[in-house]
């Protein structure tokens, strides 16, 4: 069997096609998965820039600098048109090179090597040593404060617009940043240095491009921010698009089965009209943009034009002026364009860098606390000391002083009808939700003292539902031990009575077995593959408590018959809780809590709670046929 991918390793291929000893040494000067302390991001637009931009400072100085010698060098190439113009007027072709030979063999030189220089350094700055890498390192440190957010932060977002956001943000930023010091900077360099060669040349043609650059900036000033607010509605738009056809596609069986009439089209047409509508608002506003800039460039270059014939007409200013002075001002109207582009960009890259930090920078509402600890291996001993918890709602009625103890090694099977709170109580074992009030202890720990991964270190769980990763079977089995050997594995599998059918498992890559991997949320597999699978899981973890949520009912009875003699010895020396629908499945458990409506209204073992004819337990035990719930009393 092939080794399986372990975090932090890459497939050797790739390792290889990074592996390069020239570009490794240009390429190193940024970490792209670095070690910070940090457990939130900046939530504003403009702290989230410069936070990233601190941490790869050298690159993006030696930036600006290039940036600006690039500007610096379009003005002189001008400027070397007019010079060259007014030595060829002044010479003949046999004193041409006497007389300026190195006037020329310099301006060779700065065509032929400085430019050069400038431009490839330039292009091995962006593109080797800050593109790649400072966008993996925002989008790492963006993808590691997210998956840090509590469960319930998943349950009010798309999945594919919370990807949307960490992939956006590297982009953006790392745009932003790049076209500010190199697009932007080489711009103002030119501008710059065109005020100062026109000044010289006539001091009217200076105050032209004076005014024109205070009109330009009038232009940034009132009408970029509306572009802003467009750009964001833009890209917010478009990752809810994004997002409700990634939850069509994560839920297609379901769109097959249901949707008869087409609704998702309709949500659909909807999300894509909001998008239009944003688009349009948004490319209204570039056109208003560039119509201005077009107006106020054609006063700029007929105004400087004007004034350059004036002054030849009066023999103030040769011919190679003119043409430096021209070229100059038509280089000017076109960088100006193509700089309000990049403004463009940048605005919109603003917006959608604050845009993704609205999901991004939020404040995790379950923190491991600045002292919590690792709690060491568990005995189970699990107590709810008057816990209230009602999802946040001020009338909710879920729990409310709740109080329960589970003995180390105690095997307890949670009972009771739709809505009564068993799944809740499971979920804050697990502090996938805090209490709202008292405490759970686990060996006496307050679970709020301890760090999280340390707490569900202490669980295993199959639950009705199990969820398996785009990755092979054996990832997958693995998952909650990534050390173990692939022995322990196939054990771990043969005892869920998982091992057979993987054998025999093939993905359209043509990897098999263990290797083959199972699709988005295990879809290739079937409801019972899954389960068993996700009971290997378990097994194979081997943690203190064990957390049973219907974890056969998927099963048919054969493989659940024989799974469940697996259980029973891996449930041995641990502390059990079962939630079940077949009441048949739990009755052997050590005690049996029944809940109704958040409260504990009965609690003893099977045949106890039988004998009490009132009782919740036994209506709902005479009213199974099969071991099942009779209908509108389904567990939940």
């Amino acid at each position: 069997m092939s080794n399986r991918f372990r975090p932090g390793q890459e497939p050797e291929s790739r390792l290889r096609n990074m592996d390069h000893p020239v570009w490794n040494r240009v390429e190193r000067f940024i970490e792209p998965f670095p070690e910070t302390d940090r457990d939130l991001l900046p939530q504003t637009a403009w702290r989230f820039i410069l936070h990233f931009a601190n941490q790869a400072r050298g690159p993006f100085i030696l930036l600006l600098v290039v940036g600006g010698l690039v500007g610096a060098i379009d003005a002189a190439l001008y400027w070397s048109v007019g010079w060259l113009i007014d030595i060829l007027d002044n010479s003949t072709p046999a004193t041409l090179l006497q007389d300026h030979w190195h006037e020329l063999l310099g301006l060779g030189v700065l065509l032929l090597v400085v430019r050069a220089v400038v431009m490839i350094g330039a292009a091995v700055i962006e593109q080797q040593v800050i593109t790649p890498r400072f966008y993996t390192m925002i989008r790492w440190q963006s993808f590691r404060r997210v998956i840090e957010q509590p469960y319930t932060f998943y349950q009010n977002d798309f999945a594919g617009r919370i990807a949307t956001k960490v992939m956006q943000a590297g982009e953006s930023t790392g745009d932003f940043i790049v076209t500010s010091l190199q697009a932007m900077w080489s711009f103002l360099t030119f501008v710059v240095l065109t005020t100062s060669i026109l000044s010289t040349l006539d001091w009217r043609m200076g105050v032209v491009v004076a005014i024109w650059g205070a009109g330009y900036a009038l232009i940034i000033r009132f009408l970029l921010p509306r572009l802003r607010r467009a750009g964001k509605e833009n890209a917010n738009e478009r990752a809810v698009l994004n997002g409700r056809m990634v939850d069509i596609f994560t839920n297609i069986l379901s769109v097959k089965l249901f949707d008869n009439g087409r609704r998702e089209d309709g949500g659909i047409r909807q999300a894509l009209t909001n998008y239009l509508s944003a688009v349009t608002h948004l490319t209204r506003m570039i056109t208003t943009v560039r119509g201005c800039v077009a107006i106020l460039n054609g006063f700029m270059m007929t105004a400087v034009g004007a004034l350059a014939v004036m002054a030849w007409t009066s023999g103030a200013m040769s011919t190679g002026a003119i043409a430096a002075t021209m070229g100059l001002v038509f280089r000017l109207n076109q960088m100006s364009g193509w700089m309000m582009f990049n403004i463009n960009g940048l605005i919109r890259s603003y917006s959608t860098v604050q845009d993704a930090t609205e999901t991004i920078s939020v404040v995790p509402t379950i923190r491991d606390r600045p002292d919590a600890i690792e709690i060491p291996t568990s005995s189970g001993h699990i107590r709810f000391d008057e816990v209230t918890f009602h999802y946040g709602k001020k009338n909710g009625e879920l729990f409310d002083r709740l109080s329960v103890e589970i003995q180390p090694g105690e095997r307890v099977g949670l009972v009771g009808p739709s809505g009564a709170g068993k799944s809740t109580f499971v979920n804050l074992m697990l502090r996938l939700f805090d209490v709202e009030g008292g405490r759970i202890l686990l060996d006496g720990h307050d679970i709020r003292a301890v760090t999280q991964a340390s707490l569900r270190d202490q669980f295993g769980v199959v639950s009705q539902e199990p969820s398996l990763m785009h990755r092979s079977l054996r990832d997958n089995i693995a998952y909650g031990r990534p050390d173990a050997t692939d022995a322990q594995i196939i054990e771990a599998a043969k005892k869920a009575h998982a091992h057979d059918f993987i054998l025999g498992v093939e993905d359209p890559k043509g990897r098999r077995g263990y290797d083959a991997h199972v699709g988005e949320r295990g879809i290739k597999l079937s409801g019972g593959q899954r389960q068993r699978v996700a009971i290997a899981r378990v097994m194979l973890k081997d943690a203190p408590v064990l957390i049973l949520d219907e974890a056969t009912s998927a099963l048919d009875s054969d493989i659940e018959a024989a799974i469940q003699e697996n259980l029973q010895g891996l449930m041995a020396g641990k502390t059990v809780v079962a939630i079940a629908h077949r009441l048949s499945t739990i009755a052997e458990m050590d005690r049996l809590i029944v809940m109704d409506r958040g409260r504990v209204v009965e609690m003893g073992s099977h045949a106890e709670l039988v004998k009490k004819p009132d009782g919740l337990y036994a209506r709902l035990w005479a009213r199974q046929s099969g071991g099942f719930l009779a209908l509108g009393e389904a567990a939940e």
